[in-house]
């Protein structure tokens, strides 16, 4: 019944399904940057000094939020710049008003 000439061929390995190597993960958002930005709106000059340091650290690691530490730097001299105008404003007027007075 069985035919001894007969050469049954081995069954092709299984082979594993191949998938696409996942990306690299991105890395997160630099914090100093987050906060930076935050504090730009509060405490300016901290704001301006977190984004140059987040810069820095963002250039060297890779990671994200070069945008927020950019805007922390520019909104922060930004807002610097209006409170020395408005200080200014406000002296000049209190000069002009006091140079005006006149007590009768």
């Amino acid at each position: 019944m069985s035919d001894p000439n007969l050469n049954p061929q081995p069954l092709p390995p299984q082979q594993q399904p191949q998938y696409a190597a996942a990306p690299p993960a991105q890395p997160g958002y630099n914090t100093l940057a987050i906060v930076g930005f935050i504090l730009a709106f509060f405490v300016n000059v901290v704001g301006v000094i977190l984004g140059f340091v987040a810069l820095s650290q963002i250039k060297r690691t890779g990671e994200q939020g070069r945008g927020l530490a950019i805007a922390a730097i520019i909104i922060g001299f930004a807002e610097i710049l209006l409170g020395i105008i408005f200080t200014i404003i406000i002296i000049a007027s209190i000069g002009v008003a006091a140079a005006n007075y006149n007590s009768y």
